[in-house]
């Protein structure tokens, strides 16, 4: 059963012969302020604008659950490298209002076995929202 998905790119999802989810996820929301000095009193801020929101996860790949570790890999890889965008949705909502891109994967290859199969990894996914 998917979980989550970030268009029909990478589809998250729980099954007896699969397991393929992610952890973590951290998300910031913020804004950008302007402060202006003022003689004898106190600062003054104001608002400037709106911040793009960023998503922060990991993903843990493991052979024996039925995922292909390099097959993954490659394909965040790719998706980095290409600008893709895609909504992220999770449990069947949108996270945020607008689409994400993915800025960075960071890897950690852990198990490689006989011939230099890969059998389990982590991935730390950064997204930002595309405007």
């Amino acid at each position: 059963m998917a979980i989550a998905n970030w268009g029909t790119a990478v589809i998250f999802s729980v099954s007896e012969d699969k397991v393929f989810t992610f952890r973590n996820m951290n998300r910031t929301v913020g804004s950008s302020w302007a402060t202006h000095s003022r003689i004898g009193l106190k600062d003054q801020v104001e608002f400037l604008r709106p911040n793009l929101q960023k998503l922060n996860f990991e993903i843990a790949l493991d052979f024996n659950y039925g995922v292909d570790p390099r097959a993954i890999i490659e394909r965040m890889e790719r998706a980095a490298e290409m600008g893709e965008i895609h909504p992220f949705i999770v449990g069947g909502r949108p996270v945020g209002r607008l689409w994400w891109r993915l800025t960075d994967v960071s890897e950690a290859w852990e198990t490689i076995y006989n011939n230099g199969v890969l059998t389990n990894a982590k991935l730390n996914i950064t997204m930002s929202e595309y405007l």
